[in-house]
């Protein structure tokens, strides 16, 4: 516990610290996101802050990687490193979405090979190569909705923090390295709340995606599934339907746009930190519906969990009355 809390202090410290420089170094380079029709946002604001939260990250998962062997951390970091590398070159230049698609794909693939056989993820209900594959398919799912649900102020840092705690919370063999991500989710929240000095950017979004969907996966393969499908639930839910709707109307679904539930409450007269605030007080809860799933019933803990998206869903399509659809 102790150790525990030093990694998350020292990490949310180092996190606030380079997100500045980094913050400091964008501005004097003129590297800014300027607002168009799909923007949440009016002012020209600073984009990559992933340059400074994700080296933090790294650095971290390495380090506890002595506190608690034995996990796959350091080629966390190291696909975390790779992910921030490319995906900067992508917010400064633009890449075509088939390489990064197959670029991160092939990261994922790598990590798992290093996953022990005894970690399945559904228990034995399917044959390891199955498991593997469908862990893979989720996982890379998980990395690109982390992007695409990246757009309002403090959205992403609360949902890094409150996925990382969740995990510490139930999935103690993995508390260090889980902690150490929601303090560096925290670290950057200081400069991206509302109103935000500073975007994340795909260079801090995906690498953060790729980073926590490894650790819930950890989560998952010690025989919490529940949990560690319940902690992003909100975000699982919010990207996969509106990915359906977008696909019904025929839209292509890589580009910008601005239909996620949260977008349109912004939309519709919300404040980015009202939107947020709602969005932590749901995750709070889901944390809890985490908790229950691990020490009591797991479908009691999936049945609040399903209550809780559901109630966050329907207030944030109050609030987007009047918002386009």
């Amino acid at each position: 516990m102790i150790v525990t809390a030093v990694i998350a202090l020292t990490t949310v410290i180092m996190s606030a610290a380079t997100t500045r420089l980094v913050l400091g170094w964008l501005h004097q380079r003129q590297i800014l996101d300027h607002p168009n029709e799909r923007s949440s946002h009016s002012l020209p604001i600073p984009r990559g802050g992933g340059l400074g939260v994700v080296p933090v990250v790294a650095a971290m998962l390495i380090l506890t990687a002595f506190v608690v062997p034995g996990g796959y951390a350091p080629v966390l970091a190291a696909g975390a490193l790779i992910l921030m590398a490319v995906s900067w070159l992508d917010d400064r230049k633009g890449l075509a979405p088939l390489p990064r698609f197959l670029l991160q794909a092939a990261i994922i693939a790598a990590t798992l090979i290093g996953v022990p056989t005894k970690e399945l993820v559904f228990q034995g209900l399917l044959p390891l190569w199955a498991d593997r594959l469908l862990v893979a398919l989720g996982w890379l799912w998980f990395v690109n909705l982390y992007n695409f649900m990246d757009g309002i102020d403090g959205i992403t840092g609360i949902e890094t923090a409150t996925i990382g705690i969740g995990i510490a919370i139930t999935g103690d063999q993995f508390a260090p390295q889980a902690a150490g991500v929601a303090a560096a989710g925290l670290g950057f929240l200081v400069w991206n709340w509302h109103p935000a000095r500073i975007f994340l950017g795909d260079s801090g979004s995906i690498p953060l995606g790729f980073v926590l969907g490894g650790l819930l996966i950890h989560l998952a393969g010690s025989g919490h599934l529940a949990a560690a499908l319940i902690l992003p639930a909100y975000y699982l839910a919010d990207a996969t339907i509106t990915l359906l709707w977008r696909l019904k109307d025929g839209e292509t679904v890589w580009q910008p746009h601005r239909r996620h539930f949260y977008q349109r409450a912004v939309q519709g007269g919300k404040s980015h930190s009202q939107v947020s605030l709602a969005i932590l007080a749901g995750n709070v809860a889901l944390i809890g519906c985490a908790w229950i799933a691990t020490t009591g019933p797991a479908a009691l803990g999936a049945l609040l969990a399903v209550a809780v998206v559901a109630a966050l869903l329907t207030l944030l399509t109050r609030w987007a009355k009047g918002s386009p659809a």
